[in-house]
């Protein structure tokens, strides 16, 4: 009876955790604890003069705004249903293709993002230093002093969940399909085009509201080649470890 090469086994795991950890059933099942999470830190109240119902990602207010102009106060129920329910049946098509889950894919996964999210910030300055060339000046901080560690760890959580949902999958997405529709360009152009209009808005994004960054230059571009960074990050490793590498950057940066 013929057996196994070990050699091939273990040359073929790689490959095997590549390509599963991109697969709907991996990757969407990861990134559903970040959607739990935030939900849970959301729905409850924090003592003091910043509660945490008052703060929401703002990307998830403009996904479900949009509910909201559909169907009035019942739209963030409507968007959550919607955003689960999709979800899941993606999971369950992929599932009823490839049967099972192997829990040590979910386990390289979380390592990988969490070895990602420790390198990102050295990474995207070096890029961001060298693009305007000059030393990395003080990074600028949106304004968290007065907001507890519950509310960033949520904001944190949204931030790798909603701004990943947002700017890569919908907002990268609809401008390729634009430049190809209407401007007439081939696949590849348009996805450079998307890319790098998508990572300006994502940056400038960072700007808005009460709790928005102090605009620098400097600041503005690192988060441009962030936006790039988690777009290439999308296409080869899927939604789920990018997800959660801008979550556990971004809870590195403001919790810990």
């Amino acid at each position: 009876m013929a057996l196994p090469s070990p050699s091939l086994d273990l040359m073929a795991l790689p490959r095997s955790y590549w390509q599963a950890s991109r697969a709907p059933r991996y990757g969407l099942l990861f990134a559903l604890p970040l959607l739990v999470f935030y939900q849970v830190l959301a729905a409850l109240p924090q003592p003091g003069p910043e509660g945490i119902g008052q703060l929401r990602n703002g990307a998830d207010v403009i996904l479900e705004s949009l509910f909201i102009w559909m169907v009035g106060r019942w739209g963030p129920l409507l968007f959550l249903v919607c955003l689960t329910g999709f979800g899941l049946w993606l999971v369950a098509r992929d599932l009823r293709r490839h049967p099972g889950l192997r829990p040590g894919v979910f386990a390289g996964m979380l390592g990988e993002a969490a070895l990602l999210a420790l390198l990102f910030g050295g990474v995207v300055a070096r890029v961001t230093s060298a693009l305007l060339g000059g030393g990395p000046p003080p990074l600028t901080l949106a304004r968290v002093e007065g907001v507890g560690w519950w509310s960033r760890l949520m904001l944190s959580l949204g931030a790798g969940l909603y701004e990943e949902l947002l700017f890569r999958v919908v907002l990268v997405a609809l401008l390729a399909w634009g430049a190809k529709a209407l401007l007439g360009w081939r696949p590849w152009p348009a996805g450079v085009f998307a890319t790098l209009v998508g990572a300006a808005i994502f940056s400038a994004f960072h700007y808005i509201g009460r709790y928005g960054d102090r605009w620098t230059l400097y600041s503005f571009m690192f988060r441009m080649v962030a936006g790039i960074f988690f777009s290439a990050l999308y296409l080869l490793r899927g939604f789920g470890i990018t997800a959660w590498t801008h979550a556990l950057y971004d809870t590195f940066l403001l919790v810990v």
